[in-house]
């Protein structure tokens, strides 16, 4: 039995959870932390966010030398490994998973193995592996324990021809052929690096275009980047279900038209559909209020419960692993008796890491019309950048979305080399209320991708140089 009396404890250690217990820590709370997974981290860490982009960055790689030429590079021969891609996809996450381990003891955050219950007022309940339990006495709890894959009725996975985003990254072998069902961030990502390895991919997405949330000329633009890498579009296309052959699967459905479809390969990957994760929480009986699955909470993440917040994929906020980290800090900076601000989510960026990449954040220029606001956009292409030149990455371009009554940058939409870097740039611009005016007149430097951004703030008033 735990008798220690903690003044915050955190159920999960993804990038809310882990987070949040740092910053409790470094206010002066004593802090623990309850996690059932073997290694800390979460699905971002472990299942998501960091694995996924090794493997990106690992196709990316192979992509680059396989056109080394045209740098100069006399590279011939070029192959690649897959089971050192996935080693050292394993060995990047392992590193990360133990950093947080080590951040854990420098900040003389408890850890308990298992899975946690509420035992409300106060308490909750850890169940190890071995079934042993004990109770750690909290003043305050923090519910961080994420999403999880959810099962899709007639596309049930088995691991072997029909996956999930879990399943594939444990894959062996490059499959010859692949069907991504689902066009969003999931879908795209593991679209563009199996593609990269030779895989002939098809995506089937339901809504007329991919990446359905982001603005519709970025969706427009990845489609044609795709078409041109061999990657086949299934759009506006609801799939029935799927057959497992002796070769492989066939799926079949039908276009908003009512066109038959019936695509063949070697395995499907079933890129949608997540859960909050809520099971053996202990959510009967409390005041804790679910809505579809996802714990409901007020502007600064407070539940039914005293004392008791939930932050991350668990509520009914975007998705994001940033996200979760500033609700993580919200909800103990709040504990601590600090003065806090509620999270303004227009200001939340999105980075979807697909070749090319593609970051967003504020409204798109259809929202900003529909919300009534006299519209004004400036644009510019990747192809004018003398740096994207150097690169070879030239596709796509740097789009803003801004207001003509005060020139207030609205959104900001960029597909393209390092747009989810380049994004940030945008969100300190829209943090301090900058002006389409303001970002054109900032001095970028030369050569650099980083001035596209600048001239599509400049082009809101006609005035971009190199366009």
């Amino acid at each position: 039995m735990a008798t220690e009396q903690f003044d915050v404890t955190i159920i999960g250690s993804g990038p809310g959870g882990y987070v949040a217990a740092i910053r409790a820590a470094q206010l002066g709370l004593r802090t623990a932390i309850v996690e059932k997974d073997k290694r800390l981290g979460g699905t971002c860490t472990l299942r998501g966010c960091i694995p996924t982009k090794q493997l990106l960055q690992s196709a990316y790689i192979y992509e680059k030398m396989k056109h080394a030429a045209e740098f100069g590079i006399l590279a011939s021969n070029v192959g690649y490994d897959f089971s050192q891609v996935q080693k050292r996809k394993e060995q990047v996450v392992t590193k990360n998973s133990k950093g947080i381990e080590f951040l854990m003891k420098k900040n003389k955050i408890t850890v308990f193995k298992g899975t946690g219950r509420l035992n409300l007022p106060g308490r909750v309940e850890v169940t190890g592996e071995d079934g042993k339990k004990e109770t750690v006495h909290t003043k305050n709890i923090v519910i961080a324990t994420g999403s999880v894959v959810r099962p899709i009725p007639g596309f049930e996975t088995d691991g072997d021809r029909v996956i999930n985003s879990d399943q594939i990254l444990e894959l062996k072998e490059v499959p010859k052929s692949l069907i991504v069902m689902g066009a969003g961030a999931v879908g795209v990502e593991f679209a563009s690096i199996f593609s990269r390895f030779g895989c002939e991919t098809t995506i089937v997405e339901i809504m007329p275009r991919l990446l359905p949330l982001e603005d519709e000329e970025i969706s427009n633009e990845l489609a044609r980047a795709f078409r041109k890498r061999g990657i086949k579009l299934q759009l506006d296309t609801k799939l029935d279900g799927v057959e497992r052959t002796k070769t492989g699967v066939i799926v079949t459905g039908k276009t908003s038209k009512g066109e038959p479809v019936k695509i063949e390969a070697e395995k499907l990957l079933v890129a949608v559909g997540r859960m909050p994760y809520t099971e053996g929480l202990g959510l009967e009986g409390t005041k804790i209020k679910v809505e579809r699955g996802a714990i409901q909470v007020d502007e600064y993440l407070r539940t039914g419960e005293p004392n008791v917040y939930a932050i991350g994929d668990v509520i009914p906020t975007p998705w994001l692993a940033h996200l979760a980290s500033k609700e993580g800090i919200l909800a103990v900076e709040q504990i601590a008796g600090k003065q806090v601000q509620p999270i303004n989510l227009r200001l939340v960026p999105s980075c979807t890491y697909c070749d090319p990449e593609v970051g967003s954040v504020g409204l798109t220029e259809q929202k900003a019309r529909e919300l009534g606001y006299d519209v004004k956009v400036g644009k510019f292409p990747f192809t004018a950048s003398g740096k994207a030149r150097i690169l070879g990455e030239d596709e796509g371009f740097v789009k803003i979305v801004s207001e003509s009554k005060y020139d207030e940058i609205l959104g900001v939409h960029i597909i393209g080399p390092h747009a989810t870097e380049l994004i940030a740039e945008a969100c300190v611009a829209m943090q301090l209320e900058s002006t389409a005016e303001e970002l054109g007149r900032t001095i970028h430097a030369h050569p650099t991708v980083s001035e596209s951004v600048m001239e599509a703030a400049e082009d809101v008033h006609k005035l971009a140089i190199h366009f």
